[in-house]
């Protein structure tokens, strides 16, 4: 299993919120050897989040070859062409090294403050997918739906690579946004908080059945998990604290789900959690640690990395 690290741009509590922490943050993971950052994307949030594209392109100096990823991007609240323009420019800036996962995004505050409809985020989230690429091929044809047109738009300069980034499309595990997955998708991207090591086994079952349909090679085709919070720790009082204090009230989950499936605690329960994921056929996971950041990163690596099986 291949591990990355979350960009902190989330407010569990007391975030800086300054250039110099993200970087440093960054070099932390590039030193303990994190395969990927990645960026989460919100608008408006019930804490405070730094906007993911910016944080992105801010890291690209400090980053080595590390891949960078978005977990996810949000084509229908930016709007495509917007989307396409900026990470098209990471990915150029990167020498290559972008992952595009897109998703419609389940906060509806983020709709209202654009004013677009939010029950047509999975429609619109089709044409948005088809668009993007119509973008950033050289040689595509233009898209022209419903909602988006990309005729006569060319972004230059194109990203890196000719048919630009790998488009991945986060779904929880539906059998609706699996076939999306299938259908339209370089890769799936699931969510650590939405699922079990069980479903996404069970999910990823119904995948590769799905991409078998559409001609597309499930033994090859990639997938990662995102948002594992997480915070290490064997105090039991302390897990606790950063449960109830941190996790809960940022989070929008019972608790009882929370604990379930966040790794608050102890360094084997992390382990063991990480350890039936892979055996599920998780590829890679996406690390965020709720506070102390990149204390938990090492400690992580310390700790957790080499036992899990």
């Amino acid at each position: 299993m291949d591990i990355g690290a979350h960009l902190p741009l989330m407010d569990f509590g007391a975030h800086p919120y300054t250039l110099e922490h993200l970087v440093e943050y960054a070099r932390a993971a590039r030193a303990l050897g994190f395969s990927a950052l990645a960026a989460n994307d919100h608008l408006v949030f019930s804490v405070p989040w730094l906007d993911g594209p910016t944080a992105l392109a801010a890291v690209i100096g400090c980053s080595g070859d590390m891949t960078l990823a978005t977990t996810v991007a949000l084509p229908v609240v930016r709007g495509p062409v917007p989307l396409a323009k900026t990470l098209g420019a990471i990915d150029r800036l990167s020498g290559g090294r972008l992952i595009v996962a897109v998703a419609p995004g389940s906060a509806q505050q983020d709709y209202q403050a654009v004013g677009i409809d939010f029950e047509e985020r999975w429609a619109r989230l089709d044409e948005a997918v088809q668009a993007l690429r119509a973008l950033w091929q050289s040689d595509a044809e233009p898209f022209t739906g419903r909602f988006y047109s990309t005729r006569g738009i060319t972004l230059d300069p194109r990203p890196a690579r000719p048919d630009g980034p790998p488009l991945w499309i986060g779904s929880w595990g539906s059998k609706a946004g699996l076939g999306r997955v299938a259908r339209l998708a370089d890769g799936w991207l699931a969510s650590a908080y939405n699922t079990t090591p069980a479903l996404f086994g069970e999910g990823k079952q119904y995948l590769d059945g799905q991409l078998a349909h559409h001609g597309k090679d499930p033994a090859t085709f990639p997938n990662a998990l995102a948002t594992m919070w997480f915070y290490i720790t064997e105090d039991r009082g302390e897990a606790d604290r950063v449960m109830r204090e941190r996790v809960v009230p940022t989070i929008h989950r019972p608790e009882e789900v929370l604990r379930e499936r966040l790794p608050v605690g102890p360094a084997e329960l992390f382990a063991e959690k990480l350890s039936a994921f892979a055996r599920a056929g998780v590829q890679r996971v996406f690390i965020w640690p709720v506070a102390d950041e990149a204390r938990q990163l090492a400690r992580f690596c310390e700790h957790v990395l080499p036992t899990i099986s």
